[in-house]
């Protein structure tokens, strides 16, 4: 059962014809990555809850890593661009869309809207790169989707900061250089970079996932950490900062879910036109066909809305009322919703054997 042909594409509207030639052909160049670099292992990382972090360098010489961001060693390309890395990048797995997301849209953005340029100069290139990898702090363990009542503090001593708290479910925690950290001060919210080794951080893995098992996630614990105003991000004032940052990441994992979707659908029509049952194959039988077309009818109208996304996205358009429509047919919805909705409503911890 199964076959080894490559994956072709889902697009039965024919979008392809509204991309660039270059647009089609980074498509490629990422659908090959996956296939042939990434695929190959990717089972062996879901069962032991690893991630393939050699392949960091090599997505960095892909430009994977924070494509649209613009700085010093950064690629500098558009969103639509950016949308369709993510797209082939979690019909791999989600944990390598989320690694490539939370360095670009969540590390390498903030340094590079809100950094200094020093900052921007010593993080941005190897960032980029692959060679340093990142990960951004602002869920707490009390505090998920209510990041206002983060309890991180960070008080003044002297020149310095002293940063006290605790961080959870952080992609890349244990293999980051650098941390993005969001904390309290009598000010309001601000961001720090706090580097590995900083005496007063550490990290703890988290354990029994069920989902993103091919990801790096932990704990960032700061314990009296001393910070220099160099480690600050000065332009960063506010609770307005992260939520940016979150807007940014959200347009990718938008275009990844897109992906994750298309895989969905080409693996389970495979599946059922080698499938036989009664003599025959079960894409034959009008229960399997309806459900096919239902996938297919979800994945056009998501296929629709992300690429006219990336288009105002790339025309300047303020896209976060845009992030936050839903269309009828959303996924959640109808059946769906009595299995979906009862672990959503415990968020990520209900993701984990934790309960």
């Amino acid at each position: 059962m199964g076959t080894t042909s490559r994956f072709t594409g889902v697009d039965f509207y024919h979008f392809d014809r509204n991309f660039s030639d270059e647009e089609r052909s980074v498509r490629e160049t990422v659908r090959r990555f996956v296939d042939d670099r990434f695929l190959p292992d990717i089972k062996q990382h879901f069962r032991e809850g690893t991630f393939p972090l050699e392949l960091a360098a090599e997505m960095g010489q892909l430009g994977l890593l924070g494509p649209a961001v613009k700085g010093p060693g950064c690629p500098g390309l558009s969103y639509t661009l950016y949308g369709l890395m993510c797209q082939e990048l979690e019909r791999g797995d989600s944990g390598l869309r989320s690694f490539a997301s939370v360095q670009g849209s969540l590390v390498m953005w903030p340094i590079a809207t809100y950094g200094s340029q020093e900052q921007q100069e010593r993080w941005l290139p190897e960032l980029a790169a692959g060679t340093k990898i990142g990960c951004f702090g602002l869920t707490e363990p009390d505090h998920g989707s209510d990041p206002g009542g983060m309890k991180t503090f960070a008080r003044r001593d002297g020149d310095d900061w002293i940063l006290n708290g605790t961080k959870l479910w952080i992609t890349n925690a244990n293999t980051a250089d650098v941390a993005v950290v969001w904390a309290r001060c009598d000010e309001g919210v601000i961001g720090f970079l706090v580097e590995r080794g900083m005496e007063g951080f550490s990290t703890n893995p988290v354990h029994g996932k069920f989902s993103l098992r091919a990801s790096d996630t932990g704990e960032l614990v700061f314990d009296d950490v001393r910070l220099p105003e160099s480690s600050r991000l000065p332009r960063a004032k506010g609770l307005k900062a992260p939520l940016s940052c979150l807007n940014e990441a959200r347009y990718g994992i938008a275009w990844g879910v897109v992906g994750a979707a298309m895989d969905c659908y080409d693996t389970a029509l495979r599946y059922a036109r080698e499938r036989e049952q009664f003599g025959k194959p079960i894409a034959s039988f009008q229960l399997v066909q309806q459900k096919l077309v239902t996938m297919l009818t979800e994945i056009t109208k998501a296929q629709g809305l992300v690429l006219q996304l990336g288009r105002l996205k790339d025309d300047g358009i303020n896209e976060v009322p845009l992030l936050r429509a839903r269309g009828p047919g959303y996924p959640g919805r109808g059946r769906g919703d009595g299995r979906v909705q009862p672990r959503a409503a415990h968020g990520q911890p209900g993701i984990g054997d934790h309960l």
